[in-house]
């Protein structure tokens, strides 16, 4: 039977004792409590629970490792945060190229609104329930160019297919990429030299990641909820590539897709520099699934 939660809430001051009882070195009282006020204890208990003390049967203990510092869970934090940044910052450039991919493809082969009619999909795609959310999406948009459409021409809020991509979410375009015909996909996904099925796989991904990174979710230390399916090349198998279930694998696609789409100079070395200090510990780079020597990866490279 499940028990009852009986915690109570604690004072920033009581939850700065509570951390100060439990072991966690604390060298400036107010620097901790200003962060506690404007991050919060249970978002920041994510990145300390690693300094914990592992308990008799494996359990994790309240207490701290002895050594324990403050400072190197803000450390672990900032790490985090702006690693979200530079994984958004690919995203939101991969995407953009997929919404020009697929509208121009689209455009060209069906017509101005040629993605209204089913029987320019897959026989076995959803397309009336995700017409139904791209005409949701154009409803709710504030975009000027949404309002002059509307005003100016019949059929609202069916629109033309290069202004529906831009109003389309991520999750919309990923599911409608994996609602076209085979020869279509392909043709998208030859621009990235990816099998089709490869790219529908990492556009999911990358939209479960987009939705971490957009409610500022922790990417370090993350077990991916959904993971992208093991590439067939040696470059992407144990033991170069060990796993699949954390952020590196999500860095590696999107090193490689970005590759694609522009050069990526400025993104590798950003990369690079803020990975650097983080895998020197070989626990925060196991967290994240990233082998020793990750920058000689041939994906990487």
């Amino acid at each position: 039977m499940a028990e009852v939660y009986i915690k109570s809430p604690l004072t920033y001051l009581q939850q700065l004792q509570q951390l100060k009882d439990r072991g966690l070195i604390i060298d400036n009282d107010e620097f901790v409590l200003s962060k506690l006020r404007t991050i919060s204890y249970y978002r920041l208990s994510t990145y300390w629970h690693s300094f914990r003390k592992i308990a008799k049967g494996g359990a994790i203990a309240d207490d701290f490792e002895e050594g324990s510092n403050f400072n190197e869970v803000m450390k672990l934090y900032e790490f985090d945060r702006r690693l979200r940044l530079l994984v958004m910052d690919a995203i939101e450039r991969i995407e953009v190229y997929v919404r020009t991919l697929f509208a121009y493809h689209l455009g060209h082969r069906y017509g101005t609104f040629g993605y209204t009619k089913a029987a320019n999909f897959h026989p076995m795609f959803g397309h009336t329930s995700w017409l139904e959310t791209l005409e949701q999406e154009t409803a709710r948009s504030k975009d000027v160019f949404i309002a002059h459409y509307k005003n100016k021409y019949a059929g609202f809020p069916t629109l033309p297919i290069w202004m529906v991509t831009e109003v389309m979410s991520l999750g919309n375009l990923s599911f409608g990429y994996q609602g076209l015909k085979h020869d279509d996909k392909k043709i998208i996904s030859n621009k990235f030299a990816l099998h089709y099925k490869c790219l529908a796989d990492w556009l999911h991904t990358l939209t479960y990641i987009r939705n971490v990174c957009s409610h500022h979710g922790r990417l370090w230390n993350r077990e991916l909820a959904i993971r992208p399916n093991r590439m067939r090349n040696m470059d992407w198998k144990p033991p170069i590539t060990p796993r699949n279930d954390r952020i590196f694998y999500v860095l590696l696609m999107l090193r490689y897709m970005l590759q694609k789409v522009q050069r990526i100079d400025d993104w590798i070395e950003q990369c690079n520099s803020l990975l650097k200090p983080i895998t020197a510990n070989r626990k925060w780079r196991s967290a994240m699934g990233i082998p020793a020597n990750w920058m000689e990866h041939p994906v990487w490279q």
